[in-house]
């Protein structure tokens, strides 16, 4: 059955081509995360309380269509497995006609606040959720691999607007950096992600950029070559 909320596309979601953005798109499965979390009272500020909070391991998105400014969309997410420390989440963007739009799948791992160290699932922290089918969709590894050769850009300084309210780089900012080396009028059909350490104000990311065939991989690393998180991007043959 999954937990729903239904929107419509803004213009301050859409790019050139007048369609939500990719950002734009994790931020509604992130919003719709957000908001099932919250209506059971397993929200941000509940897990505080008990030193708790989620931190997004893996993304793998599939986009059919962006949908164009106006449309009206129905944001879906599914989560389908708790256990040890780790949430498994789908989530789906349909048109409010039914026609399905992106899906993805997503991991995540519950951290101490203190240490930073994964914690077990406690009873507590799984009052409230109903768990679903995982929705069917290609299941890629979470690991991305990185093309032999890598092409290092300029480093820039991580700034107070990278940051959400568990103050690190919030994850949808990761796939926005990774989007300025795509080549230019590249159509984006998948999207994978995979987050190793947490970026915070001030830290220098080293990006670096590798190519394979319809693949853009690009590496956020610090200075020493140590990844905060690898973004794959790939393009499909431009649709009308």
């Amino acid at each position: 059955m999954g937990y729903s909320f239904d929107s419509r596309v803004r213009y301050s979601e859409t790019g050139e081509d007048g369609k939500l953005t990719l950002p734009a798109l994790l931020d509604y499965f992130q919003d719709c995360c957000t908001f099932q979390t919250d209506s059971i009272q397993q929200g941000i500020r509940e897990l505080r309380l008990r030193n708790r909070f989620w931190v997004l391991g893996a993304w793998q998105v599939l986009i059919r269509r962006f949908p164009c400014q106006g449309e009206r969309i129905v944001t879906t997410t599914y989560p389908y497995k708790l256990q040890g420390f780790t949430g498994l989440r789908c989530f789906s963007m349909n048109t409010g006609e039914g026609e399905r739009l992106a899906v993805a799948n997503s991991q995540f791992a519950l951290l101490n606040t203190e240490t930073g160290l994964p914690v077990r699932l406690t009873v507590e922290d799984l009052r409230g959720y109903v768990l679903d089918e995982k929705l069917e969709m290609e299941n890629l590894p979470r690991k991305i691999d990185l093309p032999e050769k890598m092409e290092k850009r300029e480093t820039f300084v991580i700034q107070t607007h990278h940051l959400d309210a568990n103050h690190h780089v919030n994850n949808c900012q990761y796939v926005r950096m990774a989007l300025d080396y795509v080549p230019e009028g590249m159509q984006i059909g998948s999207m994978r992600a995979e987050y190793k350490k947490q970026g915070r104000l001030g830290d220098l990311f080293v990006p670096a950029v590798g190519r394979h065939g319809d693949q853009t991989i690009v590496s956020l690393s610090d200075p020493e070559g140590n990844p905060y998180a690898v973004v794959e991007l790939t393009g499909v043959q431009k649709r009308e």
